[in-house]
């Protein structure tokens, strides 16, 4: 197979007519030749960090939208379904992707649970890890997210990152906000990498220090604004990732969209496509094409190299994409799942209280972060409730692997003037968590979740809506078109409810992330994330 077009030279730095051939799924040859096509071939997008699950699809259906966008390849932490399902999780993602023309590199899930201070559905200790390293499929011990793990030597975490230098497999980093002599110790130990900068000075440290940053725009976290600016200077140990990205969000676009506006910012094109296209690939060992001889012939054909507008889609010589429509079929699949909580009473989201202030979770417009604050209270019958007109909501996370009594705490700045919205995608242990005007809506949110055994929902006054997840409680069993459509009508349901976040569902799901300070809340109660320990909803 032969194919013309305008060849995109990352490495050589340079642009020329030219011509593809292609045998085998490889690159036979790439030489110049005259021609009037006005096309750009050049190598396919990479994210480098991301959670299948949070697109609520499975990997095949991932695949089907991700080709349109000009993805041919992720490095994908199956963290989530491994902290619902464990090894047998980790292993439905690689069968499942392993069934469609799409290269997902997935990694070995470093903390599952996330942290002793959650109840997760699963555990995989040193030797797990040993085991899915093991695996051709496994490319890379996946984000440690237990930094303090790190730096105080702990025994299990240090014999994980023992098992990837074993296995010469790269590890991944977590460490938001983590600077000085924390930083250091923290890549001596061998981490490699970080998604979760949220400064330009705290990126630029972990660069000089030797570390990669990966810049972040996801669906929730957005960080890309403040940390562009590094990549004209440090293009080479820079890359790009959503790390979580809706369906709805997913339908639209993907990297190509981070390279479109790294360009309007005056970027070289490229340094961008480096990032982009060429260093996940370096830095992972991906196998993965860069428009090389030799290479598997994975590449795009776009229209042009300003809005990356994706025509055509190669990935080892199949066209998966092309005249607007994935060629990627789905495929069949078993449905596993893990929820084993019984239905809950208005009774078991009271909070008895007599204090007069308590501590609230602020939640932050395109943050991970919150930050701690403190809020006057509001009592009914010796019961804390929500204040619709201070915004100081009450929340929950249920524990949905066994029957436990809710954890209480309240959020501010989801701005909810009724009903309440819920989700059984709760990073990172994936328990129900809900937010509401009352305990009567709270319950009721929660309730549904419990009868689809997984989903995110909304009641309000007037309605109630139920996306089911089925699989493991964090994603569909349908096409990303159907969830996609399903997810927006919902997102639509919360903001006429008065939610003024601009991803709802995909905030609330991370009010539970223990590892990202300041203050967040597990099914076990209401932890501060800057002194990783237990801290109480009443002010004393």
């Amino acid at each position: 197979m032969k194919i013309l077009g305008q060849i995109v030279d990352i490495p050589n730095r340079r642009i020329y007519k030219g011509e593809l051939t292609i045998e085998k799924g490889k690159i036979k040859s790439i030489i110049e030749k005259d021609h009037s096509i006005n096309d750009y071939i050049m190598p396919g997008f990479v994210d480098a960090h991301i959670h299948i699950e949070s697109s609520m699809l499975v990997p095949s259906e991932f695949a089907i939208i991700a080709v349109t966008h000009g993805t041919v390849a992720t490095v994908s932490d199956p963290h989530e379904i491994a902290n619902v399902l464990g090894i047998e999780g980790v292993e439905f993602m690689i069968d499942n992707g392993n069934k469609v023309p799409f290269k997902f590199n997935f990694g070995a899930p470093s903390c599952v649970p996330a942290t002793q201070f959650e109840s997760a559905g699963a555990i995989i200790d040193s030797e797990g890890i040993k085991t899915l390293l093991q695996k051709k499929e496994i490319k890379y011990l996946a984000e440690m997210m237990n930094y303090p793990g790190v730096l105080f030597d702990d025994e299990e975490v240090m014999k994980k990152i023992a098992w990837a230098k074993h296995f010469d497999k790269p590890i991944d980093g977590h460490a938001p906000g983590l600077r000085g002599d924390d930083i250091s110790k923290y890549i001596s130990a061998g981490i490699s990498t970080d998604h979760e900068c949220f400064t330009y000075e705290e990126g630029l440290e972990k660069l000089q220090k030797g570390m990669k940053v990966i810049i972040r725009e996801g669906s929730a976290a957005k960080n890309f604004e403040a940390l562009i600016d590094l990549l004209p200077d440090h293009f080479e140990n820079v890359m790009f990732c959503s790390d979580d990205k809706h369906p709805d969000d997913l339908l639209i676009n993907h990297i190509n969209k981070l390279c479109a506006r790294s360009i309007n910012k005056g970027i070289d094109l490229f340094k961008v496509l480096q990032v982009a296209c060429i260093n996940p690939v370096n830095h992972y060992n991906l196998e993965v094409g860069t428009l090389q001889i030799g290479d598997p012939a994975d590449f795009i054909v776009v229209e042009d190299l300003v809005n990356f507008k994706t025509k055509q889609t190669y990935i080892d010589g199949e066209l998966v994409f092309t005249g607007g429509v994935s060629n990627i079929e789905t495929v069949p699949f078993k449905i596993l799942n893990n929820f084993n909580t019984s239905k809950k009473s208005i009774s078991d989201f009271k909070f008895e209280s007599t204090s007069k202030e308590i501590r609230v979770i602020e939640a932050l417009e395109g943050e991970l972060v919150t930050n701690q604050i403190i809020e006057d209270s509001l009592i009914e019958n010796g019961n804390l409730i929500s204040n619709i007109n201070s915004d100081v909501l009450k929340m929950t996370v249920v524990n949905r692997y066994q029957d436990q009594k809710p954890a209480i705490a309240f959020i501010k700045n989801f701005g909810l003037k009724e009903g309440a919205i819920a989700s059984s995608v709760g990073h990172d242990s994936h328990n129900i968590i809900a937010v509401g005007t009352s305990d009567e809506e709270i319950c009721k949110a929660v309730n549904l979740l419990i009868e689809t055994k997984g989903g995110i929902c909304a009641v309000s006054n007037k309605e109630e809506k139920v996306v089911s997840l089925p699989v493991a409680g964090i994603m569909s069993d349908q096409n990303g078109e159907t969830i996609g459509k399903q997810y927006a009508q919902l997102d639509k349901m919360a903001k006429e409810m008065g939610c003024s976040l601009n991803a709802p569902y995909m905030t609330l799901s991370f009010m539970a992330l223990l590892v990202i300070p300041s203050i967040k809340l597990s099914d076990k109660g209401l932890f501060d994330g800057s002194k990783f320990e237990f801290t109480s909803v009443e002010v004393v």
